[in-house]
């Protein structure tokens, strides 16, 4: 008798986060790999023509397109779906795929979104520059007053999109709060949590209708491939996201879809020893720069919400000095051990100066409303041994004049 395996949700929805991070949503075909299988067809033949016809009108299961099916993708959105919590996920080609999918699949002209003011520079650029071009508004808040989001209700809105913690401010948003205030108005709350993963924060357990992630970042885990996912109800999923990314075609590969199920096998391990050493790395930080936001540390405005929220508190944080992009520049640049990068939830130790880099391309009015400084600089800790990070932090931090 064949072994059942990690695609019987009877079986694997009992299973515990880390096992289902190994072993959720794996499908052997007729050889019985142990290692998932990477599927590299763009497309899939039939015993005949009737089969054809029957699976393009839904009549008999089976794969058609790989911008529809992939037998490695569809891996890791079980996979995916599982550690979330969600009865269904799909995936993208990217973080940003993902957020536009999310959100475009279910607004349409004259609908309105509210949305928090501290995110990623791409996705500011998604509610204050595309959405309008289709007529679809947004009023920007402060995501961390729980209040401005019943306050900004219209007749009209559709949507709350947040991210929490958020890039690069580390703000943190009350899931539990904000998305009851959308499910009590039948608005659905689109939740970006790239930052956390699910090895850390499950926001549909707080009520979250949808969560996206960049799986670039944390899933991966080591800078190798560009991933995305949506996760959220099968209805969600099959019925308004699907039919959008079927003909608009932000597929996945089946190769970066493996090596992203590859990624997940260790995601808990490095999640949390990289939280470890990024809260070693804020508390020195904290005695030799002026200003850190790390949720972690008990000096965060918000550490008791985003401890109540998180099992850690992840391995990114910013900084802040006061002499501006030449003294931040200064620093990155006296580096030695640590990367100058705009990525995120590598294993190597990556910093970045947002104003110049992640949200160059918002004006320096929306900057400074979301807290992005000329004299701020965002750090994602690795796995690296954090006294090395240490003893170059020091380096650099007296090389900058700090």
């Amino acid at each position: 008798m064949k072994k059942k395996t990690g695609q019987d949700r009877s079986i694997t929805q009992n299973w515990r986060p880390a096992t289902q991070a190994i072993r959720g949503g794996t499908a052997r075909s007729e050889y019985g790999e142990t290692s998932e299988a990477i599927f590299l067809t763009s497309g899939y033949a039939y015993d005949c023509a009737g089969d054809a016809a029957a699976r393009f009108a839904g009549e008999q299961q089976g794969m058609t397109y790989s911008r529809l099916q992939n037998p490695t993708v569809e891996m890791l959105e079980q996979r995916i779906a599982l550690l979330e919590g969600a009865e269904a996920a799909r995936c993208q080609a990217s973080g940003m795929a993902a957020m536009t999918a999310a959100l475009l699949c279910q607004l349409s002209q004259g609908d309105h979104v509210v949305a928090g003011r501290a995110a990623f520079g791409s996705c500011r650029w998604l509610t204050d520059t595309l959405m309008p071009r289709f007529g679809i508004t947004t009023t920007i808040i402060d995501a961390r007053a729980t209040d401005a989001w019943k306050d900004a209700i219209r007749p009209n809105t559709k949507v709350f999109f947040f991210e929490t913690p958020a890039n690069p401010t580390m703000d943190i948003v009350d899931l539990k709060g904000v998305c009851g205030i959308a499910k009590d108005a039948g608005i659905t709350s689109v939740v970006d949590n790239a930052f956390a993963t699910p090895a850390l924060q499950r926001p549909m357990d707080f009520g979250a209708d949808v969560v996206a992630y960049s799986a670039t970042k944390m899933m991966d885990g080591q800078g190798r491939v560009l991933a995305g996912a949506v996760c959220g109800s099968e209805d969600f999923i099959n019925n308004t996201l699907l039919p959008f990314t079927r003909n608009t075609g932000p597929t996945l590969s089946a190769f970066n879809a493996w090596v992203v199920l590859k990624g997940l096998e260790t995601l808990d391990l490095r999640i949390r020893r990289q939280s470890e050493n990024a809260l070693k790395v804020a508390r020195y930080l904290e005695q030799r720069v002026p200003r850190v936001l790390h949720p972690g540390l008990e000096s965060h405005p918000q550490h008791n919400l985003a401890m109540s929220q998180m099992e850690a508190a992840g391995p990114i944080f910013s900084i802040y000095l006061d002499g501006g992009r030449k003294q931040a520049h200064a620093l990155l640049d006296a580096l030695e051990l640590v990367d100058i990068s705009n990525n995120i939830g590598d294993s190597r130790s990556l910093m970045t100066h947002p104003a110049s880099t992640t949200h160059a391309g918002l004006s320096e009015e929306v900057r400074l409303d979301m807290g992005v400084t000329e004299g701020m600089l965002r750090l994602n800790v690795g796995l690296e041994d954090p006294q090395d990070l240490l003893e170059d932090f020091d380096q650099a931090l007296r090389a900058a004049g700090l």
